[in-house]
């Protein structure tokens, strides 16, 4: 990674965002079985293989640099004093030493704040689980890295075969700093190419001018007035694209037939939706894959569609335990992807949608065939906004920094979201994963559950990971505000049940078949 590289402003806004009771980064639980007859040490083993493919990702030895004053976003430049025995650690598991306490841990672990002045990632592993199972426990900052990126990252820890395939080592040399004539040469042959050619977006897309890549105050400024002239040429690129963006957006407002939409993206307040403590609660669980798939085809909607109805058969269990479920539909923020396919750039690259999940609705085939509706409904909606996203998304204003993380802090101690509406009541994810059986040093994958992020006013967060023929659910959410979400996740089977038998056909039907 070549230094100086400045982080993008929706990368940054993770690290504004973060408070001590809500940490921004993502991470996973994955279970491993090493061979009967393994004989080696896997925490060693792991660690060697790491170490060896540090190249592949250089994000991986990255630290922050901050900018004078937080005039400016922070930068990535390659940690001088990387030392790999502060990111890979040897945890300890107490007895039973079963998924149950390793889950209990890792809600505590995800809980703590990594360390700015080091790489943002740490990896915890857990030997000594019942049938030969090991635990590992990963954690990154969510401003180095996304889901669609965690690709790349997935093929250096990952292989495809128990024996682990050899990587080249890192090429010799570096490339010099460039001097001021250097730059000061590159900037006017990037004018003259500005200048000698039309003004359209994939012109303005490529324009790239010079960079000091430096820290101080000066070199901010110069940097940062180049930022600007890069923005304001590719905005102008792209005004076709974004006036045609803002006049769908409004078409889509004044149309009557979506005003239903609008009022089913408002949220209703519930007991989810308060502000968070700095403790965590973490559960995984597991459905077949196939089985979903089928479910969602019986439905007519996608597989994302049944994760949803899960979800929401799940919480609408819970609340009613209570006696707090609302009249009104709960809702869910969703993720979406803005990747294009190939791009393995480790940054964030993410839209996302409110979609109703139809939790007053008791029958589970017709809470599905609603979601599939709402769904639809969101996504129509979502659809302008969506080319606006990479025009807005990287608004730089010196300053704001600092800006920023005040504003974050002040609406985390004053419990707003105690009080103002949720924007959605809970936060949906679906990953797609590898379809083959992964390894890492020997090790074979059973499991890899994701753990993310729970903020305040939104503290459940179900975050599913596709791999082999099964979906691997993680629930996180504020140990305040529900203590054990283990209670959830064991609903999660029990509504998968209940919505296959939704969809089964009918006994007559089964043994008119069968004679």
């Amino acid at each position: 990674m070549a230094d100086g590289k400045k982080l993008s402003s929706l990368d940054a806004s993770f690290l504004y965002l973060e408070t001590p009771e809500m940490p921004m980064h993502v991470g996973s639980m994955a279970i491993f079985r090493l061979p009967d007859d393994y004989k080696g040490d896997f925490f060693e083993d792991f660690k060697a293989m790491i170490v060896s493919r540090l190249h592949i990702a250089p994000i991986l030895k990255a630290r922050l640099e901050k900018a004078p004053l937080d005039i400016d976003h922070p930068s990535w430049v390659e940690d001088d004093q990387f030392d790999i025995d502060r990111h890979i650690f040897r945890a300890s598991l107490p007895q039973p030493r079963d998924r149950a306490t390793l889950e209990r841990i890792v809600g505590w672990a995800h809980a703590k704040l990594l360390n700015r002045a080091r790489p943002l990632w740490e990896f915890y592993v857990f030997e000594g689980m019942k049938d030969n199972e090991v635990g590992l426990y990963s954690k990154m900052h969510h401003a180095a890295i996304d889901g669609g990126a965690g690709a790349a990252l997935t093929s250096m820890i990952y292989d495809i075969s128990p024996i682990p395939r050899k990587i080249e080592p890192p090429a010799a040399g570096s490339k010099p700093g460039q001097e001021p004539r250097d730059i000061a040469a590159n900037l006017l042959d990037s004018y003259q190419q500005l200048f000698s050619q039309s003004l359209d977006a994939s012109a303005a897309k490529k324009l790239q001018l010079p960079r000091t890549g430096k820290s101080d105050i000066g070199s901010i400024l110069f940097d940062n007035a180049m930022y600007q002239i890069e923005s304001a040429v590719r905005f102008a690129g792209n005004i076709p694209t974004v006036l045609k963006s803002v006049s769908d957006v409004l078409a889509k407002v004044a149309d009557p037939r979506s005003r239903e939409s609008l009022v089913s993206m408002v949220s209703p307040p519930t007991m989810l939706n308060k502000s968070i403590s700095s403790e965590r609660s973490f559960a995984g669980v597991s459905i077949p894959l196939s089985r979903a798939k089928a479910l969602a085809k019986q439905a007519g909607g996608k597989l994302n569609d049944v994760v949803l109805a899960l979800a929401s058969g799940v919480v609408r269990r819970y609340l009613l335990q209570y006696g707090t479920l609302p009249a009104k539909s709960l809702t869910a923020a969703v993720p979406i992807s803005l990747r294009e396919e190939g791009n393995t750039e480790a940054n964030n690259q993410v839209f996302g949608m409110i979609c109703a999940i139809a939790t007053n609705v008791d029958d589970p085939k017709a809470r599905l065939e609603a979601i599939i509706a709402q769904s639809t409904k969101s996504k129509e909606m979502s659809h302008p906004l969506r080319a606006l996203m990479p025009q807005v998304s990287n608004i730089s204003m010196l300053g704001a920094p600092i800006m920023v993380q005040i504003l974050a802090l002040l609406y985390s101690r004053s419990n707003l979201s105690d009080v103002l509406p949720p924007a959605a009541n809970i936060t949906v994810s679906n990953v797609p994963g590898p379809r083959q059986t992964l390894y890492a040093a020997g090790a074979e994958l059973l499991h890899i559950f994701p753990v993310s992020i729970s903020t305040h006013g939104q503290a459940l967060n179900i975050t599913v990971q596709s791999y082999r023929d099964q979906l691997d659910f993680g629930f996180i959410v504020g140990a305040n505000i529900v203590p054990h979400v283990q209670v959830m996740c064991d609903m999660l089977p029990e509504e998968f049940a209940a919505l296959e038998a939704a969809y089964a056909p009918p006994a007559a039907d089964i043994k008119g078949a069968a004679e």
